[in-house]
C-alpha cells in the first residue's frame, strides 16, 4: 500500500487515472444515494410517528417489510423488474454498450445515472490534479463525494439530509486539527458563522413576512462549508450562491411562468460556491480587493 500511495505521488497522471476511474465507481453509488436516502428517510419518518402516536396498537404486521437501504434490494430495471447483473452496471460503459436501454425489455435508461457518474469523475479528477497527490487532494476528493450527492438530493427533494451534512462538518472539524485546509479556529468560527448567519436571515425573513425562506439543511451545510474554508471563505460562499440562485429564481419564473412564491433549493449552490471556494479563495478574494481598491 505504501509503494502504491508512493508511486502516485511521484506520478500524477497514475494518481489522476486511478482517481477518475475510482470516481466512476463512487459516481454509481452516487446514483443510488441520491434514489434511495431520501426514500430511508421518509420510511424512518413514517416508523418513528407511527411508534411514537400509535404505540399502543396490538396490531402488527402480518410479514416483516423487505430491507430497503444503500445495499438491499439489488438494483433493478425499474419496468420490467429485470435484475442489474455486474456487466450491465460499469459506470458509464454498460450505458453505452446496452444504447441506454434495459437488457431484458429494451425501456429506455435515464441519461441522468451516466450522467451523474461522469460528473463525479471529471470533477473528482479535475480536484485531484488542483490539488495534487497530497493529503488535501484526497480529502478534497471525499468532499466532492458528498456534495455532489447533496446536489441532486436537494435539487429532487429539495432536502439536505442529516446523514450527509453532519458528517461533513465534523470531518471538515477534525481535519482543522491537522490544519489540512484550514487551522481549528478558523474553521470553528467559520462552522459556527456559517449556521448563524443563515440562520439569522432565516428567522429575520421569518419574523417579517410570516414565511420560511430556506430549511435548516442549508444552515448546516454552509456550516460544513466553514469548517473546511474558514470564517474568511464565508462571505465569498454566500455572494457566490446569492447571485447564482437569484439569476437562476428569475429564469425559472421568466422561462417557466411561475410566481416570486416559487420554491428554489439554495443547496445547489451553496454547494457549488463552496467548492469554488475551496479551490480558489485566495485568488477570489485577491481579485475582489483588487476591484475594490481599485474603484
Amino acid at each position: 500500500m505504501d509503494a502504491i500511495f508512493s508511486l502516485m505521488q511521484h506520478s500524477l497522471p497514475t494518481f489522476l487515472i486511478t482517481v477518475f476511474i475510482f470516481s466512476l465507481l463512487v459516481g454509481s453509488f452516487l446514483n443510488v444515494v441520491i434514489y434511495r436516502l431520501p426514500i430511508m428517510m421518509e420510511r424512518a419518518w413514517q416508523a418513528e410517528y407511527q411508534g411514537y402516536f400509535h404505540s399502543d396498537d396490538t396490531a402488527a404486521p402480518s410479514t416483516p417489510s423487505p430491507p430497503f437501504n444503500l445495499v438491499k434490494p439489488d438494483s433493478t430495471c425499474p419496468h420490467c423488474q429485470h435484475k442489474i447483473r455486474a456487466w450491465e452496471n460499469i459506470p458509464v460503459i454498460s450505458y453505452l454498450f446496452l444504447g441506454g436501454k434495459c437488457a431484458n425489455c429494451k425501456a429506455p435508461i435515464s441519461i441522468r445515472y451516466p450522467l451523474v457518474e461522469l460528473f463525479t469523475a471529471l470533477v473528482a479528477t479535475f480536484t485531484a490534479w488542483h490539488f495534487g497527490a497530497t493529503s488535501q487532494g484526497v480529502w478534497a476528493v471525499l468532499i466532492v463525494f458528498i456534495l455532489i450527492a447533496l446536489l441532486f438530493i436537494d435539487l429532487d427533494k429539495m432536502l439536505l439530509p442529516d446523514q450527509l451534512t453532519l458528517p461533513l462538518l465534523w470531518i471538515g472539524l477534525l481535519l482543522s486539527t491537522q490544519s489540512v485546509f484550514v487551522n481549528p479556529v478558523d474553521a470553528i468560527i467559520g462552522a459556527a458563522a456559517g449556521y448563524l448567519s443563515l440562520w439569522s436571515v432565516y428567522w429575520a425573513f421569518k419574523l417579517l413576512t410570516g414565511k420560511e425562506g430556506m430549511g435548516y439543511g442549508d444552515f448546516k451545510l454552509l456550516a460544513a462549508l466553514g469548517a473546511f474554508t474558514g470564517w474568511q471563505g464565508l462571505p465569498i460562499i454566500i455572494l457566490l450562491s446569492s447571485v447564482v440562485g437569484a439569476f437562476v429564481g428569475i429564469v425559472i419564473m421568466i422561462t417557466q411562468r411561475k410566481d416570486q412564491s416559487v420554491a428554489i433549493p439554495f443547496g445547489p449552490y451553496l454547494a457549488v460556491a463552496g467548492y469554488l471556494t475551496l479551490l480558489y479563495k485566495t485568488p477570489i478574494t485577491e481579485m475582489y480587493l483588487a476591484w475594490v481598491l481599485g474603484s
